[in-house]
């Protein structure tokens, strides 16, 4: 029997490398050699924080029992019966929700809010990609194109697609001054994309300096503010002439959304984007505003699968 090493997240902040069986693809899955696997902000909230249940499963958190890793990358290297949009040796990565493929959300492209019971993360639910190999269906696959390499492929399929599909929910261009709120890796990523399509000003905001600095050091940030600094509306305010024409909220933070509300100019958009806790509100005395402006609120998850290849013609500029 072939065995490979993978990582297990069995809880109280640790990882648990075991020795397993290499699986066998069955009918329309594929095995593939992992060649990059990326580590989210959720797999380390969730490491060290708590190990979330969910609806469907209150009695069983996530990670548990399954190897980790729901950003993965590789080389397809075997094939099941019923395969056949993808050969071996193409170089694919893995939408991180296999959903049921039935159910209206995922006929219509949107694995990740599937209802179907078959519904399950890669690296939550299933097996992911922290491993030597990863057993895959079909289904779940996207080709990575030639420009790009594995380390590209494991980083869009989550948090690059995520940044993307917010910049482009919010309709950033270059007559835009583009608010970042939290500037993790989604955030970092949300301003050079920001840049790559022209904004006018780029302003970043977060807790920590040294975010602040590396923002600044990458040339993809006009302006930063400590989260901390008083008075961070009016200011943004002043520094745009009435306020971000686009506010992307990275932090998932109660405070950082409301910063991004109140920040907005009259007839902005503001995306939150990942996954998030609860933002409470009262429109008028929160925000000040009129009764004439006109806000867009816009929510993005993550990419959804059905727009994550064209979504590639962009990144593919950009990588470039």
């Amino acid at each position: 029997m072939k065995t490979m090493l993978a990582a297990y997240l069995p809880g109280n902040s640790t990882v648990d490398l075991r020795e397993v069986a290499v699986p066998t693809p069955g009918i329309n899955q594929v095995l593939i050699k992992m060649k990059s696997s990326g580590i989210c902000g959720s797999d380390v909230h969730y490491i060290y924080h708590q190990h979330r249940a969910t609806a469907a499963a209150p009695d069983k958190p996530l990670y548990q029992g399954f190897i980790n890793g729901h950003e993965p990358c590789g080389q397809i290297v075997a094939m099941g019966q019923g395969c056949r949009h993808f050969k071996e040796g193409d170089r694919v990565l893995v939408y991180h929700i296999s959903g049921c493929g039935f159910c209206p959300n995922c006929r219509r492209g949107f694995p990740i809010s599937c209802t179907g019971e078959g519904k399950a993360a890669y690296g939550w639910q299933r097996d992911g990609g922290h491993a030597e190999y990863l057993l895959a269906e079909e289904k779940d696959l996207i080709l990575l194109p030639d420009a790009l390499s594995y380390e590209d492929g494991a980083f869009i399929s989550c948090g690059v697609g995520t940044a993307y599909e917010g910049i482009l929910r919010g309709e950033v261009s270059g007559s835009d001054n583009v608010l970042v709120v939290g500037l993790g890796p989604v955030g970092m990523m949300a301003m050079m994309l920001a840049k790559g399509r022209g904004a006018k000003r780029i302003i970043g905001v977060d807790m920590l300096p040294e975010r602040l600095a590396m923002a600044k050091q990458l040339g993809v940030m006009d302006h930063g503010y400590l989260a901390t600094t008083e008075g961070l509306p009016q200011i943004i305010a002043e520094l745009t002439h009435g306020g971000a024409d686009v506010a992307l909220d990275c932090s998932g933070n109660a405070a950082g959304r409301l910063l991004a509300l109140q920040s907005t100019a009259d007839w902005g958009r503001v995306v939150y984007i990942g996954e998030t806790g609860k933002v409470e509100f009262e429109v008028s005395a929160d925000l000040n505003a009129p009764s004439t402006a006109d806000y867009r609120l816009l929510g993005d998850q993550s990419v959804p699968y059905g727009k994550m290849r064209p979504r590639f013609n962009g990144l593919e500029t950009v990588a470039a």
